[in-house]
């Protein structure tokens, strides 16, 4: 089982003065999910190297299991201090690929032509692609086979526009996630905010926000099991 976990590489927040990057949930979840059970996994990002760390995902608050268990794991640590550059990931090198949100890939990833080739490649050989919180905005210019926005008419999540509201951040970001998915014709659901909630439409898998990471890293096992 070889899955590519692709970080973002952008650590500003706007044009506000802070920073942001990637969640350290959405990270570590899936990571041990995945490594628990036995998967090789290459981590990668468009400037390849340390991946920026969303500062507020380090807070006291935002802490589990999970985050606990990396920042008591150098092996994971130098894992992530080194990812590969976007560029020399392939599709066919890989059965599934995984997205952490963390605001910074509305930024990089949404637009990174690497990062399309390499969700329409996945997605079109019938492999797993799952992406969390707002990572489901690197869906943003994907297509499918036929040219169509490859989540038209398929069911997924990713952050809800309460959820942005509530964290202040509107205005800031260059798009909302749920109504980019709705604007490409996926038929978004959404569960109560800050809940898990995750949803599967062939082999795409999406989730709401930072408490959907460790479900839909799960649900992209099932997938690679079946």
């Amino acid at each position: 089982m070889k899955i590519a976990m692709i970080l973002t590489s952008h650590d500003q927040l706007g044009n506000t003065g802070h920073k942001t990057g990637f969640w350290l949930e959405e990270f570590a979840a899936p990571y041990y999910v995945f490594k628990d059970a036995g998967a090789t996994l290459t981590l990668a990002s468009p400037k390849g190297g340390q991946p920026p760390l969303d500062p507020k995902s380090d807070d006291a608050s935002a802490q589990t299991e999970a985050t606990e268990r990396f920042k008591k794991d150098p092996a994971a640590q130098q894992a992530l201090a080194n990812t590969v550059t976007l560029d020399t990931i392939k599709g066919e090198d890989f059965d599934a690929v995984f997205y952490p949100g963390g605001h910074g890939p509305l930024w990089d990833l949404a637009e990174d032509a690497k990062s399309i080739a390499l969700i329409e490649n996945l997605y079109a050989a019938g492999k797993p692609v799952a992406a969390v919180c707002h990572a489901p905005g690197v869906l943003r210019h994907v297509k499918a086979a036929d040219g169509s926005p490859l989540v038209k008419g398929k069911s997924v999540a990713g952050f809800t526009n309460t959820e942005e509201e509530a964290v202040q951040l509107t205005n800031i970001v260059p798009f909302l996630v749920e109504d980019m998915l709705k604007e490409n014709g996926g038929n978004y659901s959404k569960g109560a905010d800050w809940q898990p909630y995750v949803v599967t439409a062939g082999n795409l898998i999406t989730g709401q926000n930072p408490a959907s990471s460790e479900l839909a890293a799960q649900e992209l096992l099932k997938m690679l099991r079946k």
